[in-house]
């Protein structure tokens, strides 16, 4: 989880691009310089988390999750750009390791009405699923989100540069990223997967080592959005070219490698009766075997989603989605596969989230959950959130995982079905 630092910076120094160099050398009031133009507070957070398994896993640790971490966010702002720093110190007790992870460092400047830049270390999404992700292909940490840390740190940082147009036609996000950020995907350090190629379940016994593509403006990623709002309907269009975002190839002799990928997609979002409805398509082009031939890299896929929300009472919200996934080039994959197990053509996920506020909403009670009727397997995260004070926050929450076949999505983790709690000060 360390940062890989220089990337964030880096990119911030090239700010001068879009910020005036007037407002490098003069204040709001055109006398004092930069330090006297930004006006920056502190806030943050201190927390200790703590999880322990609910069974025994033979390849990882009893302990889940055991850490203390300090986040600092400091904004600051000057007539022509804004600055944001936002970083963590951590103590890892299950690595016995510490660090820092810069979650935030950019600069943003809107030199005309036509035009926004955003600059450095950044957490990016769009999209409409509701924790699915089908054309938001940046960076996740599902390590976090299976172990039980809070929610926001499922969306890992992007090293990018960010551009939004903005005309009477339509809207157009530009998302350039000069070095490839991938996934912090399932390793086996913290949570045990099934190995496919052992054909049993893994954890630290097998560390996944990914070779990964990390040549500056070489192995670069570009994302496009262009969208407009229709009759109180937003529609977008999406675009992506760079990599599968985990390690869905492998090399002959069996390393993991992260294969190239286009995709491209669309969604709807708007009123639907008394809630919000969505719909969401994306096809993922696999350009290193665009026709399912080659075993050792992932087929094309289809995928599809279609989701409502509500205000079911008073405090209580709901969303219910379907998610589907299609391997395309089916037969291909099939031949290729020689007799072994691999996936269904189609992989059908059903989502629920409730949310229940109460006690002035100091309390809230929340229900995620997953259901894989094709892999007969689920994923259950119940939480209770309690805000003692204003400043004081107690957390309760767990990660629950069931399934028949352990080779299957959610089901090869039954084994981290975990329980955890976090008590957090806020300044």
């Amino acid at each position: 989880m360390k940062a890989r630092g220089s990337p964030g910076a880096f990119l911030c120094l090239i700010a001068a691009l879009v910020v005036p160099a007037g407002a490098i050398c003069q204040a709001e009031d055109g006398q004092g310089g930069l330090l006297d133009a930004l006006a920056a507070q502190v806030h943050g957070y201190y927390e200790v988390r703590a999880g322990c398994r609910t069974g025994r896993d033979p390849y990882e640790e009893d302990m889940s999750i055991m850490e203390t971490r300090l986040q600092l966010e400091l904004p600051a702002s000057a007539r022509w750009f804004d600055l944001k720093y936002k970083g963590d110190l951590w103590a890892d007790g299950i690595t016995d390791e510490a660090g820092h992870d810069t979650r935030e460092l950019w600069l943003f400047s809107r030199p005309t009405d036509l035009l926004d830049v955003k600059i450095g270390r950044q957490v990016l999404t769009w999209g409409t699923g509701d924790l699915v992700f089908l054309n938001d292909l940046f960076p996740k940490d599902w390590r976090s989100f299976f172990i039980g840390r809070d929610a926001e740190y499922l969306k890992a940082p992007s090293d990018a540069i960010k551009l939004g147009f903005f005309t009477d036609i339509a809207n157009l996000d530009l998302v350039y990223t000069p070095r490839f950020d991938p996934d912090r995907f399932i390793t086996g350090e913290y949570v045990s997967y099934w190995n496919g190629q052992a054909g049993r379940p893994a954890g630290r016994d097998a560390i996944v080592h990914a070779r990964q593509p990390d040549r500056w403006l070489e192995d670069y990623e570009i994302a496009l959005r262009l969208y407009r709002n229709v009759n109180g309907y937003e529609l977008a269009l999406y675009g992506y070219r760079g990599y599968w975002k985990t390690p869905e190839g492998q090399t002959p002799s069996g390393a993991p490698v992260f294969p190239r990928l286009n995709a491209y997609g669309f969604s709807v979002r708007g009123r639907t009766g008394p809630g919000i409805g969505n719909v969401e398509l994306a096809y993922y082009r696999s350009v290193n075997d665009p026709h399912g031939e080659d075993p050792l890299v992932r087929n094309s896929e289809a995928r599809y989603l279609a989701g409502y929300a509500q205000e079911i009472s008073t405090d209580l919200n709901g969303s219910l989605q379907y998610y589907v996934e299609q391997v395309l080039n089916w037969g291909n994959y099939a031949r290729g596969l020689k007799g072994a197990n691999g996936k269904d053509q189609f992989r059908h996920v059903v989502t629920l989230q409730l949310t229940q506020l109460m006690m002035d909403q100091n309390l809230r009670l929340s229900l995620g959950g997953y259901y894989s009727p094709s892999d007969r397997d689920a994923y259950l995260r119940p939480n209770i959130h309690y805000m003692y004070t204003d400043n004081i926050r107690l957390e309760l929450g767990a990660n629950i995982f069931l399934g028949e076949d352990p080779s299957t999505f959610f089901a090869q983790f039954e084994k981290n079905t975990n329980i955890y709690t976090a008590v957090r000060y806020s300044f």
